[in-house]
This record gives C-alpha cells, structure tokens and sequence, in this order.
C-alpha cells in the first residue's frame, strides 16, 4: 500500500510518498515559497542527490499538482499512475476539542475543520486547501486528518484551562491545547520499544526541540501536560517565538510600542525568543558559532533556552511523581549535543545522569546517554511524524474497508 503523506503550510508544502509493505520512502521534498517570487521544489532522489525545480506556484492546489506531476514523470518519478497512491494521509494543526484522534476526512470533518480556524488561522486554512486540492486532483482516494494536537487530549481539566473567567472558555473554547502531539506519540512509543519497556507503565517527558518547541508529561501513555497553549506561542523559548511571557508585560509593550493585536502577535511569533535575545539568529548553528566568538547575547540566549526546558523536565517530573524515561527528539534535540549536557546537568537527585562522552557522539541516531548507574533512561530518538501519519491513515483506511466489505 502507497500512501502519501502532506504537510500543507502557509507558503510551502512538505511531503512524502511511503510504502507502507516495508515502511519505506519512495519520494521525499518540499515546496517552498508558494505565492512569491522565487518559488521552488526540492526533493530528494533515492540515491541522495537533491533537485530543485523553479517554477511559479501560485497556490497550494497548483503546488500539489507539481508534485503529483514530479511522482509520476520518466526523470524523476517512482508510480507510473495516480492510482497506485492508495490514500493520502494530512496533517492538519488545530482539532480543537472536536478530535481526540486521527479521522477518516469526511465533509463533516472539513466543516469541523474550519470551525478551528479561528484557533488555528495561519495552518487550519492552508491544510484545508490541500485536503480540497487533493479531492479535485485525485477524485475519490480515501484521506485522513491526523492532527498536532490530537495526542494531547487526555490532559485533565486542570491542567489545560487557565485562570480566565470560565465563561470564555464556553463561548470561544480558550484553553491549552498543545502541539507536536505527533511527535511527541512517535518518539514517547519509539523510545519504548528501543529500551524495551512497557509504554503503558511509564513516566515519560518528551522534548521536542527545534525552531519550534515543547515538552511533554505522559504517563502510561497519556499526555497530562505539554508546554504549548492555544497556540504554538506559549512555553519553551523557541527560535523566534517568546515562549512565556507576564500577560501584563505584554499590554505594557503594546501601550509604549503603539502596537495592534497583529503587531504584537508579530513582535511574539517572529522576532522574539532566540533571534530577539541573541541579535545573531534563530538558527542554533549560528547561535554555537558566536558563542565560539565570544558573543555575550548570544550565550545569554543559549542560556535561557536551556534554563527553560530544565525548569520545564523538573515541574513535569513533578506532576508525573517521579520519572522513567526522558527522550530528547526534534533538530535540536537530536543534534544539539550542548543543549542536552546542560538540560540534565545537576539532575542527579532526581537519579538522573548521563555519560557526557557517549551525549557528544550522538548525532541524529537512536541512542540511550545515560549512565548505567542512572534511575532515569535518557534517550535520543529521532522524530518521525510523517510516517506516523502514514501508519495512521493505514490503520484507518484498514476499518473503512473492513466496514465496506
């Protein structure tokens, strides 16, 4: 069974094409850009050349079609029809309180879907358009929604509302939803079965770290906590996003500032968090580099991203009664050898240790970096939300058919 994978943003489109017989990726890329100058696709061959393909893509359905079009030609393609992609699986942002799961995409669950639009306005409108693009390209092939916050929907009320009046949360549903459940589902059971125990009798924190970021409590195999809120904003200091923030600093900036809601959300979501505190980047590549240098804004910025994620594991270990496992995953958590020293160091009272040498060799791969002396398992594993989405629409698509037959 072939199933495509679509990760609809804004501006760009991400995807890939398994076969879920072996799990393996037949075509993998992205396009970059859509509705500007200068758009692009770039994919990866199997033999790891990557191409660029320049072209004007004016829109997301236009978008979709370039790909579909790349899948199917003589250069570049692996299917020779359209008809050998049996379902196309979607993520899609905000479920809001209406999905606690994957789903099969019904015109219900795009009605469902555009009543999160206002949670969600800058992704719930782009995964839609693909979700429309795919139904006029590919007339009748099966899709399913699988959604970011989907994973967190077992946090106990008292861990997602906040102190507002209640009557807001019933007229407009402000509460913390929380994100990167898929990742934070993939890698939590990943991490189980690379240390070969029970997923169901753990306490876990996941750290999902990346331009974007958060963290997550799950215990028995259930998220009772994560560091985002109603939107991607609130948490972790993240690339370019603020992470928490005193709600009264806020207004103060927008009085001084003479900002608008949009201009503070602006200030917020893209020139904040690492880029605001350093002056240097969002890229922590570039971030290690100054501080090589010597760059005090720069160390001052590393340092507070660290000391949030820190005070984040020592409060989530709280809530769980102790912990089990820790898994670091995401770009920086997988590559950022730095971030994860200084993340667990001084963590011995919680019987947490891990081998400094052995975490400075890690890169990108599965690994266990605690001692063995350490109560706690630290783990680094890679995130894969593609092919959760993938076995997803699968495991869906399997019932549909069962229930036709």
């Amino acid at each position: 069974m072939k199933v495509l994978v679509l990760n609809c943003g804004s501006s760009s489109i991400k995807y890939k094409l398994f076969d879920m017989d072996n799990s393996s990726v037949l075509a993998q890329g992205g396009i970059e850009k859509i509705g500007l100058k200068g758009s692009f696709l770039k994919f990866t061959l199997p033999d790891g050349r990557k191409v660029m393909l320049e072209g004007e893509i004016l829109e997301h359905r236009i978008g979709i079609e370039y790909i579909l079009g790349v899948l199917l030609s003589e250069k570049y393609g692996c299917i020779r029809s359209l008809d050998e992609i049996d379902a196309v699986g979607h993520r899609v942002l905000h479920g809001g309180r209406k999905f606690n799961k994957s789903v099969l995409i019904t015109q219900e669950v795009i009605d469902a879907v555009k009543e999160c639009i206002d949670l969600g306005p800058l992704h719930n409108p782009s995964n839609l358009k693909g979700i429309d693009a795919i139904s006029e390209l590919i007339p009748g092939i099966p899709q399913v929604a699988v959604f970011d916050t989907a994973f967190h929907q077992t946090m106990p009320d008292y861990a997602y509302m906040y102190g507002l009046p209640y009557s807001l949360y019933e007229k407009y549903g402000i509460r913390r939803y929380g994100f990167h459940g898929t990742s934070h589902r993939y890698v939590s059971k990943r991490a189980c079965e690379f240390l070969n125990v029970p997923y169901e009798e753990q306490r876990m924190i996941t750290a999902h770290l990346g331009n974007g970021g958060s963290v997550t409590a799950i215990k028995n195999g259930k998220s009772i906590d994560t560091s985002m809120g109603m939107t991607p904003l609130e948490g972790l200091i993240m690339g370019t996003r603020s992470g928490d923030v005193d709600p009264g600093a806020i207004t103060y900036i927008m009085d001084k500032e003479h900002l608008s809601s949009q201009g503070i959300s602006r200030l917020l979501n893209k020139f904040s968090g690492v880029l605001g505190i350093s002056g240097v980047s969002s890229d922590m590549r570039e971030i290690e580099a100054a501080i090589e240098q010597g760059h005090e804004r720069a160390i001052l910025a590393m340092r507070m991203y660290d000391y949030r994620i820190k005070k984040y594991i020592g409060s989530y270990t709280a809530v769980l009664g102790g912990l089990d496992v820790l898994v670091f995953t995401g770009g920086v958590g997988e590559n950022q050898t730095s971030t994860r020293s200084e993340v667990c160091k001084n963590m011995e009272y919680l019987g947490l240790e891990i081998d400094e040498e052995l975490n400075a060799s890690v890169r990108g791969k599965e690994a266990l970096i605690s001692t063995p002396r350490s109560k706690v398992k630290v783990a680094v594993i890679p995130t894969n939300e593609e092919l959760t989405i993938a076995m997803d629409t699968i495991e869906i698509i399997g019932w549909k058919k069962q229930e036709e037959d």
